[in-house]
């Protein structure tokens, strides 16, 4: 073969691969995109806000040492229901006894001299009257100074007898302070309900918390019978609460079972976590707690048992809804008056330095779905409402019947204008099954 017929069959064999090529990714353009379709249509939504937390009762008393001494009873069992005024323990009150025996001594002794001083006030007074009626019958029988004498003698008495009074007085308040000492060295429930907690034993020393609350507990009596689920919502979701919301809560410890409660309180201030009161300012996720109160709680419910709330923030009935995966955004360009304008113009009169071009271009990004057309994608921007848990409530924009693309997530992000697209084999099974 000569070298110029090896050319031309090179050559040939050249154009051929590119012609295949060529084919081949037209072949691949006119076939497409490969998607999942979805028909728009109606359906119920509910939109809801998750949160978890803890079960807490309504209400709850700390029982604390306000004196310091050594347990010497424990009356009470830790899940044991108990009375308002019932015994729980008993402190004990050697100290506090030999207080009140001092305090007593001390009443009785001022009381004693509170007696004395009033009878010597009560003779110098009689001593003074005696004196004036003697001066008055003759001035010569009492002097000046006997008179002035007298009177001195009388003020000191009246004095001495005020301030025993006063003593007195003192005295009696130390015996009540006393009597206050040793009654709390007998403890009694100030309300009826569980014993929760009981963080001490017998032999203890009991302190008062003057600095830490958890140093002076002793037990933690609970009410029950108004159970509550304090969760912590995040400040993107807090607005979209109100008093009354419903809300299903889940317990970890009864897994089976959903229970029904509704929002009581919604905090009004975020929660203050150590770290950022010490530094002053958050810098973290700001959380507010809300407080949801359960129609039946169970029986055997306990405070701290980690619980869910689904809190149902609206609801909507047979609204047109799209997935949440079908939407996606994308930026819209509008053509400016002064691009239309400048369209027409002469090209002389269309040469704009960068700087207007980009006082006239403002890009602004839309909310959309990609309607399917003939197999063809459009961008189309939608305005959406609530969301549920995997569709959103669309306002306007597509129409009941509208095919879209619904997924992948991967296929719908990248996804251009125009573009030609198929069913993949999944929206086809479940065309199939909807026609079946």
């Amino acid at each position: 073969m000569s070298k110029r017929n090896k050319v031309l069959l090179g050559g040939g064999g050249a154009v051929l691969i590119v012609l295949l090529v060529i084919v081949s990714a037209s072949a691949k353009r006119e076939k497409g995109v490969e998607v999942r379709f979805e028909t728009v249509g109606r359906r119920d939504l509910v939109a809801a806000v998750t949160a978890s937390g803890k079960i807490q009762p309504k209400k709850k008393v700390d029982v604390s040492a306000d004196i310091t001494g050594r347990i010497t009873r424990i009356a009470v069992r830790e899940g044991d229901f108990v009375q308002k005024g019932q015994f729980l323990l008993q402190i004990d009150p050697t100290v506090y006894e030999a207080n009140l025996q001092r305090a007593s001594a001390a009443m009785s002794s001022a009381q004693a001299g509170a007696v004395q001083a009033r009878a010597t006030r009560d003779q110098s007074q009689r001593a003074l009257q005696r004196t004036k009626e003697l001066r008055e019958q003759n001035p010569n029988l009492i002097s000046p100074e006997q008179m002035e004498q007298a009177q001195t003698a009388f003020d000191i008495a009246d004095a001495n007898l005020t301030a025993s009074q006063h003593l007195v007085d003192q005295s009696r308040a130390g015996l009540q302070e006393a009597r206050d000492q040793m009654a709390k060295t007998h403890l009694v429930a100030p309300m009826a309900g569980r014993v929760t907690r009981l963080a001490v034993e017998e032999g203890e020393v009991a302190v008062p918390g003057t600095f830490s609350r958890e140093t002076g507990l002793l037990l933690t009596i609970s009410d029950l019978s108004v159970i509550q689920v304090k969760v912590q919502v995040d400040e993107t979701d807090v607005v979209r609460l109100h008093m009354g919301d419903s809300v299903d809560v889940t317990i970890d410890a009864f897994p089976d079972t959903t229970f029904v409660g509704r929002v009581t309180k919604v905090s009004d201030s975020a929660i203050l976590t150590a770290a950022s009161a010490a530094a002053g300012q958050n810098d973290r996720a700001v959380d507010y707690q809300v407080e949801i109160t359960l129609a039946n709680p169970p029986a055997e419910v306990r405070p701290d048992l980690s619980a869910t709330a689904r809190i149902v923030t609206d609801t909507r009935k047979q609204a047109l809804a799209i997935p949440i995966i079908a939407l996606t955004v994308r930026e819209n360009t509008p053509v400016s008056t002064e691009q239309r304008s400048a369209s027409t113009s002469p090209p002389a009169a269309q040469a704009a330095t960068p700087a207007d071009t980009s006082k006239r271009t403002k890009k602004k990004e839309s909310e959309g779905v990609f309607i399917v057309h003939n197999g063809v994608a459009t961008f189309r921007p939608v305005k959406v409402g609530i969301a549920g848990e995997e569709h959103f409530e669309v306002v306007n924009g597509v129409h009941q019947g509208d095919t879209i693309v619904a997924g992948p997530y991967q296929a719908v992000r990248d996804l251009k204008e125009g573009a030609r697209v198929r069913p993949s084999r999944e929206s086809s099974d479940t065309a199939k099954a909807k026609r079946s």
